[in-house]
């Protein structure tokens, strides 16, 4: 695996051409999620952005964002931010959002209202991470396949975590445009006996069986159960106690990284499986000629899991026109805090 040359992968986006001002400004950006949600406050000055404080919270600790977000703010009373961006897991619509894993409603009007700022942004977590790319370092980025990228080109971005995130980003000749997607929610399609098993098992339990309820976090935990339950793999006694007390996902992904439990090995062969076909589903959909950027919680804690041929394989596997598959570079965003920083720079110079 090889690190990514900057000139690679560093867009230019249209709209993004304000300048913060003279003086001192103040960003609160945002990450909001279906398990955390990350603040962090952002001093800019001289075209320069530092990072004065930033906190993760358990998002269904909080019933409301607008109180988790006041009780940020007055943990630095005077240093109160001037522009607020959130990006949220969640469709975007006229300034609204239903947070999908937390069944609740968040609009910019109400974020308004609460803190007083009035130029507040909502936008999807996705498209927020299509935007940190710009502050990303080199060493940022894994690089799985190099390629043979198109200079310009659109681009993709795929993110399992609590959900499945997908976004493009267009190229119009001169810049890039993000834009947001709820791609993972399109239907999963089997391929073999062993799918057909499993999208059985999972209507039972959804009905409506989506590519997000195989590839994220807790789709990791249905493909483990599946294989208990249905394919009856043995499960040992202190595996199933460690299931309990700490998040299922990690541990059987820990567990198939350093090739503990077959029960764990297969359930994470059939994640990167899955993942790898919705990749090229994807690079087909956007013609992502520029490059693939997989993000998420999960890919960057599975890298050993993605480097091995299973993905590589599976990702060649589409209908024809594998040629142009091969040539996407495909790259994994490695630092956890791309949408955060994403929405900071969208903050900072999105253009009115």
């Amino acid at each position: 695996m090889q690190l990514v040359n900057e000139q690679q992968f560093l867009p230019r986006f249209a709209r993004m051409g304000r300048k913060p001002g003279d003086g001192i400004m103040y960003v609160l950006a945002g990450d909001l999620g279906g398990t955390k949600t990350r603040l962090a406050l952002f001093e800019v000055s001289n075209g320069e952005t530092q990072l004065v404080h930033e906190k993760s919270y358990p998002s269904q600790d909080y019933t409301s964002f607008t109180d988790l977000a006041q009780e940020f703010i007055s943990l630095q009373p005077a240093q109160k931010p001037q522009r607020i961006c959130i990006g949220v897991a969640g469709p975007v619509i006229k300034g609204r959002v239903e947070l999908t894993n937390l069944s609740r409603e968040l609009t910019v009007a109400e974020i308004q209202q609460t803190t007083g700022v009035e130029e507040t942004f909502l936008i999807n977590d996705l498209e927020a991470t299509a935007y940190g790319l710009a502050t990303l370092q080199p060493d940022s980025l894994l690089t799985l396949h190099s390629g043979e990228p198109e200079t310009g080109g659109n681009m993709a971005i795929i993110a399992p975590g609590t959900g499945l995130g997908e976004a493009g980003l267009f190229w119009d000749g001169e810049l890039y445009s993000p834009f947001a997607t709820e791609g993972g929610h399109c239907d999963f399609a089997p391929r073999n006996e062993l799918d057909m098993e499993l999208l059985e098992f999972l209507q039972e339990k959804y009905q409506i069986v989506s590519w997000e309820r195989l590839v994220s976090g807790p789709g990791i935990y249905d493909t483990f159960q599946f294989l208990r339950d249905v394919r009856h793999m043995h499960v040992p006694d202190w595996l199933e106690h460690a299931l309990q007390e700490k998040d299922p996902a990690a541990v059987i992904s820990g567990n198939a990284i350093e090739q503990k439990v077959s029960i764990c090995i297969k359930t994470m062969e059939m994640f990167v499986r899955y993942l790898a076909r919705e990749s090229a589903n994807l690079v087909f959909k956007m013609k992502s000629t520029g490059g693939l950027f997989i993000g998420g919680g999960i890919p960057p804690r599975i890298i050993p899991l993605l480097q091995n041929n299973n993905f590589y394989h599976h990702y060649l596997q589409g209908d024809r026109l594998i040629e142009l598959l091969a040539a996407v570079p495909l790259h994994v965003i490695s630092n956890d805090k791309a949408a955060l920083r994403g929405a900071a720079y969208y903050a900072i110079h999105r253009e009115q």
